[in-house]
């Protein structure tokens, strides 16, 4: 029989969140972002081999690699993180 722990757990596990998975980002004048058009390319802040951050409901969770899975991204978790250091994406 499930305890109470388990059933007031039960009532938020088909709840949905968003996970999001943020690759670097940077800061440009506006009068870049106003110049942006198809085929330009922004320069992020992070190096092609460093680990992605994964986001549920904007707080850091987990560290990954992104991945290839037919033909979508995906990513590899690597690392999780703990609840001292998660922090929301922009801190």
């Amino acid at each position: 029989m499930p305890t109470l722990e388990e059933k007031s757990l039960d009532l938020v596990l088909d709840v949905k969140v968003k996970v999001a998975v943020q690759i670097g980002s940077c800061q440009l004048p506006m009068r870049e972002v106003l110049g942006l058009s198809p085929g330009a390319v922004v320069q992020l802040d992070q190096h092609a081999s460093d680990p992605v951050g994964l986001y549920v409901n904007d707080r850091l969770v987990a560290y990954g690699e992104v991945v290839v899975v037919e033909d979508n991204f995906g990513i590899r978790i690597t690392e999780l993180v703990g609840g001292s250091a998660r922090s929301t994406p922009n801190a």
